[in-house]
């Protein structure tokens, strides 16, 4: 990840040059960081996140759910197998999920697979400022939800990821 750059800094930038930047904001979905840089100039942080918000939230239902399959399992085979994003990497680690025991690890294991199964695709959640602890809870509290449900919470925790990532990478 590039060193934070104020607002003015961002506005400044040429279209390519955001892309660029910014285009990994939205997990392997570039057209998030394209729909939200031609709202450009921000006049203040909270308007840059919102210009990528409302791209996830105006993008059709199909777009949507590409958006959602983006997203890795939680402490799964992509982090085993290191094919995450470098931010998921260390959203993850930040979460303690880099040091899941054994059975905390099958336990992750089984409710992926188990979410995965139920509602066709992975289970989110921001996992920044949490812990194993809350993200086992919140995994256990959701598997059980309807699609719609799962589909619409899905949505809110990628909302509350373009947040915490923005703020990392934007200086406020």
């Amino acid at each position: 990840m590039n060193a934070s750059l104020s607002l003015d800094a961002v506005n400044a930038l040429t279209a390519n040059e955001f892309i660029s930047r910014f285009g990994d904001i939205a997990e392997h979905s570039k057209w998030v960081a394209e729909k939200a840089e031609v709202v450009r100039p921000y006049p203040d942080h909270a308007a840059m996140v919102l210009a990528f918000q409302q791209a996830v939230l105006e993008a059709d239902r199909e777009r949507q759910l590409q958006l959602i399959l983006a997203h890795p399992d939680l402490a799964g085979r992509a982090a085993l197998d290191d094919q995450m994003a470098d931010e998921s990497k260390r959203e993850q680690r930040g979460a303690g999920l880099d040091t899941l025991n054994k059975e905390e690890f099958e336990q992750f294991h089984n409710l992926n697979n188990t979410y995965r199964a139920r509602f066709g695709f992975p289970f989110i959640f921001a996992v920044t400022g949490a812990n194993k602890h809350q993200i086992l809870e919140s995994f256990s509290n959701r598997v059980g939800g309807t699609l719609e449900e799962e589909r619409l919470t899905a949505l809110a925790q990628i909302l509350r990821i373009i947040r915490f990532r923005l703020a990392a990478r934007v200086s406020l």
